[in-house]
């Protein structure tokens, strides 16, 4: 591991409604990547790209020439293609070998690529990297075995499972505790519980369940 790059930031292009809450936690980023457009949320942010990659449409050309002759390093691929830019991005960040990636502005009102941004967590070569998708008011993250979450009293968590059944669902310091029950995709149980304390942990026995926490009250 590349003991600079252990915490990854990757800018998406989506909504980011609240960017000044991440202010402390981009102070910590060892490396930023500019996905496409997310390059205006970096720019808004005065920070500085050490990556762009994309299609690299949703850039103004003048913004372009502009890290071209800062020599940012840039990798550009066709609009036509199999990947999104996130996926792109994902896999730089991964070929890096971090502990952390953060993926800033990938919610918002298009929900096709929102729901392909969250499914992108369940690649199996993130397992043992914690990845969430953040924007200030929500983070978004896999559980394969257990988290803790970090926050306060009254704010909204919700326990989704993805990719089927989700069992031995045990949770502590949520107001609707689960004690080793499970979980179906079909069913909302996991919907609107709360936390109680300033942190709550959550633990499972086997599949992919999907924890949307609401950083704000």
């Amino acid at each position: 591991m590349n003991p600079k790059n252990q915490k990854i930031f990757l800018f998406a292009n989506g909504e980011l409604p609240k960017p000044k809450a991440l202010a402390k936690k981009l102070g910590e980023a060892d490396f930023l990547i500019a996905v496409d457009g997310g390059l205006n949320h970096m720019i808004a942010l005065d920070l500085e790209p050490d990556l762009i990659i994309g299609d690299l449409d949703s850039i103004d050309e003048d913004i372009l020439q502009h890290y071209q002759k800062k020599k940012t390093k840039i990798q550009k691929y066709p609009i036509d293609k199999d990947q999104n830019d996130l996926e792109l991005a994902i896999q730089a960040a991964i070929e890096m070998n971090p502990q952390t990636i953060w993926i800033v502005a990938a919610l918002g009102n298009r929900i096709d690529q929102t729901l392909a941004n969250i499914f992108l967590l369940t690649r199996d070569d993130l397992r043992s990297i914690d990845t969430r998708l953040v924007d200030g008011e929500r983070e978004v993250f896999l559980i394969r075995e257990h988290a803790t979450l970090s926050g306060e009293p009254g704010q909204l968590v919700s326990l989704v499972p993805i990719n089927g059944p989700v069992e031995g669902v045990t949770t502590e310091g949520l107001k609707f505790p689960l004690n080793n029950e499970t979980l179906y995709p079909d069913q909302t149980r996991g919907i609107s519980n709360r936390l109680t304390d300033s942190s709550a942990r959550i633990t499972i026995k086997n599949g992919l369940l999907l924890c949307i926490h609401k950083t704000t009250t």
